[in-house]
């Protein structure tokens, strides 16, 4: 099973306060999906906060379309974690990992505190692959293993409802890649005193002119919890 490649951290600099980098994942179409918003909230995200702005000290980092694939998805993943922890030592940065997924059957957006170690998968992924309950860190132990994320759930989620957002937190991110990707990123930013939180989004046909404001004022509650 891959596994994200250990890195050397580099010493911290002087000490000081922090600033925030967070940087972005989304995913590319899937079984079922023909149009990922996810993959246009990614794409055009940096151009969107451009215009609209962030709060002094947060910066977007890489924004980057995952293929929608189990160990398809890793490299690219692990590369670009790999490039942030070496950036966020060298500028004494709060580093959070932010994973955009769609969900779609949902009709508001959630927050997810969790991941399990366990890759099932409905049908296969864009790569072929339909693994069955199979432990996805197989040093971690079984199936039935979790990682729960450091980031301020209930602060994020009060954050986004005052901004007028429908949003919910979920234990429950499925089995399929998302879950799988998130795992990973749960157990490469622990390693690191990174952050990691995985998102769900509706369909464009379900909620369209919202989704770039949503990721927008979501990297503003994240940065105001860390």
């Amino acid at each position: 099973m891959g596994n994200c490649i250990q890195v050397r951290s580099e010493l911290m600099g002087s000490e000081g306060p922090k600033g925030v980098t967070i940087h972005v994942t989304g995913f590319k179409k899937f079984h079922g999906v023909s149009e990922n918003p996810t993959e246009s909230i990614v794409s055009n995200l940096t151009d969107f906060v451009g215009r609209r702005g962030l709060p002094t000290g947060v910066t977007l980092g890489s924004c980057t379309v995952l293929e929608t694939a189990g160990d398809g998805a890793l490299p690219m993943l692990c590369n670009i974690m790999e490039s942030g922890v070496i950036k966020g030592n060298a500028n004494n940065e709060q580093v959070v990992w932010l994973h955009l997924g769609v969900n779609s059957e949902a009709v508001k957006f959630a927050i997810e505190r969790q991941a399990v170690n366990e890759a099932t998968f409905c049908y296969p992924d864009a790569l072929g692959w339909q693994p069955q309950q199979l432990p996805i860190i197989h040093e971690d132990g079984g199936i039935s293993w979790s990682r729960r994320t450091s980031c301020s759930v209930e602060a994020i989620l009060r954050f986004l409802k005052k901004k007028g957002f429908d949003v919910t937190v979920s234990d429950d991110a499925g089995r399929f890649v998302r879950n799988y990707v998130y795992y990973h990123s749960l157990r490469f930013a622990q390693q690191r005193n990174h952050k990691s939180l995985f998102v769900h989004v509706p369909l464009f046909s379900t909620i369209n002119l919202a989704q770039m404001q949503f990721a927008a004022a979501l990297l503003e509650a994240i940065a105001s919890t860390c």
